[in-house]
């Protein structure tokens, strides 16, 4: 209706309402409705603009579930399907991981037992360390990555690159990792797959010396160290797919800016009820300094008459 008028001025507003039995107030209330949006379209031109904020603090990584929870943290009172919507309407999506793995094993090797039976889970930080390698590729070959990753908070506690997949890679990321936390000895479990790498004298020995127990998955079975899949799963959708890297150098600087500028710092995860890995072990720690301070306060005994 508006838009007929629009396109054909010289008939007039009147004429036309009388002819379609349309109310004077009606045609402007409708005029009023196109120049002065309602609360909730100013609302949601609002939203959109936060989320796509959102979305591209992440790198284009976040979908709804986390960029909703994202504007629950900074205040924001919305409902999921709301943001889902908005995010359609923006043609904003996050990323789907895609899984593929690398495994060399050495069959002479004496193999550790499984520790863990697919639990990843831990009573604290410094109890259950998951690693493994992966390869990203470059214009000068391929770039290896090493990390290791605690299972209580998701963090990456060290990773190493090298052009070279060998023992001397994952034993400088295991060194990277003792340099960096507080292990006590006996009390962590070292977990990985079998490659020749993990069941390298040079590795299993270092294991020893710091009272870390190895531990190893069944032959073939990636769901035996699926937390450590999981990352490279996100490391390869999130930082590696769609770029090419021309040196290694260029990749391993990418890499730093995810994992260190990002990932443990800055992104979100469901199951660490919507912190990150770094705020996730902070939080642990406050409530045991709490707990801790709690227990030591003198107790006075009661009063009685």
């Amino acid at each position: 209706m508006t838009a007929l008028l629009d396109e054909h001025p010289h008939l007039g507003v009147e004429p036309v309402l009388r002819e379609l039995h349309i109310a004077s107030s009606t045609y402007y209330r409708w005029r009023r409705q196109e120049q002065e949006p309602c609360e909730r379209r100013r609302r949601d031109a609002e939203l959109t603009e936060q989320i796509q904020r959102i979305h591209a603090d992440s790198g284009g990584i976040y979908g709804s579930p986390r960029v909703h929870a994202v504007l629950r943290r900074e205040g924001v009172h919305v409902g999921r399907k709301r943001v889902e919507r908005l995010m359609r309407e923006a043609d904003l999506a996050g990323v789907s991981p895609r899984r593929k793995g690398f495994t060399r094993r050495d069959p002479k090797a004496t193999l550790a037992p499984d520790l863990v039976n697919r639990d990843f889970t831990a009573p604290g930080p410094n109890r259950l360390w998951v690693t493994d390698l992966t390869m990203i590729p470059t214009g000068e070959g391929p770039l290896w990555l090493s990390a290791i990753r605690d299972a209580f908070s998701r963090r990456v506690v060290a990773w190493e690159t090298s052009g070279c997949a060998d023992a001397d890679l994952v034993l400088s990321s295991l060194e990277y990792a003792l340099a960096s936390r507080e292990v006590e000895p006996g009390k962590l479990v070292h977990h990985a797959d079998h490659g020749c790498q993990y069941t390298s004298i040079k590795l299993t020995t270092r294991l020893l010396r710091a009272g870390i127990e190895a531990s190893m998955g069944s032959v073939g079975d990636s769901y035996d160290n699926a937390l450590a899949e999981n990352l490279w799963m996100l490391v390869k959708t999130e930082c590696v797919r769609g770029r090419v890297f021309a040196t290694r150098a260029e990749a391993n600087l990418a890499l730093f800016e995810y994992i260190d500028g990002f990932y443990n710092s800055r992104r979100i995860q469901q199951r660490l009820g919507y912190l990150s890995p770094i705020e996730f072990e902070e939080k642990h720690y406050t409530d045991q300094a709490t707990a801790e301070q709690a227990n030591l306060e003198p107790r006075h005994p009661a009063l009685t008459s």
